[in-house]
């Protein structure tokens, strides 16, 4: 499917009003480049299930964008683990320049496209690393403010792989469908887990009106076994 940059374009511009995220033009241009760089790599690549121009930009950018809700001011330095094609984290360093960001990513042939997009959109604080979270190791211990994701990690598991790359008064935020009461209530049972989800914002997506959960979690001081 061809890229419509005039239809992209105001999809998302009407999309940011009704979210409340003010961009410039430049970073408009930004998301555009990367919406163009996207569909062309999924031709040959498969890097997203999501082809049409309105999907991308409601449950890629949008959907990503989402997450600075919960994202607080000052320059922090965040992760954002299993971004695929980039998502949350591109779109979250489009948008909040001052993030210092950290890609984790273990496909192959999905750190390509990062570093294409970065190098194209002459993004700076921004990196890649090719492994998974799990397997990150002790140089990465206690070094993250916020670590982010839309990868298919339940809570309990997001708390025990990431907690220990968070700094001792770190953060985690995932993004949960309108399932997550059974995953909270779960949590809820386990008690070295108790306490730790510290807010839950209830969002929906601009045109679909599909519900998102931004969970919000503390970390203790959790170190890596």
């Amino acid at each position: 499917m061809a890229f419509d940059k005039v239809v992209a374009e105001e999809l998302l511009k009407k999309g940011l009003k009704e979210i409340g995220i003010i961009c410039s033009d430049d970073q408009i241009s930004a998301f555009m480049t990367f919406q163009s760089e996207l569909k062309k790599w999924n031709r040959a690549y498969n890097l997203t299930a999501l082809r049409s121009d309105e999907d991308i930009v409601e449950k890629h950018f949008l959907d990503s964008l989402l997450y600075a809700i919960a994202v607080p001011d000052g320059t922090l330095r965040l992760a954002d683990a299993g971004t695929g094609a980039g998502f949350p984290g591109i779109p979250l360093k489009i948008a909040i320049p001052r993030l210092d960001m950290t890609l984790i990513e273990s496909s192959r042939k999905k750190t390509a496209f990062l570093r294409h997009i970065i190098r194209l959109l002459k993004l700076s604080e921004i990196n890649v690393i090719e492994r998974r979270i799990e397997n990150l190791g002790k140089e990465h211990e206690k070094k993250y403010d916020i670590i982010v994701s839309r990868a298919t990690f339940n809570i309990e598991e997001f708390l025990k792989t990431a907690c220990p790359y968070t700094k001792n008064d770190g953060r985690l935020i995932l993004n949960k469908g309108p399932k997550v009461s059974r995953e909270l209530r779960e949590l809820e049972t386990h008690t070295q887990f108790s306490g730790q989800v510290k807010k839950i914002h209830r969002l929906y997506l601009p045109f679909s009106g599909a519900e998102r959960n931004l969970i919000v979690l503390s970390c203790g001081g959790t170190s890596v076994d």
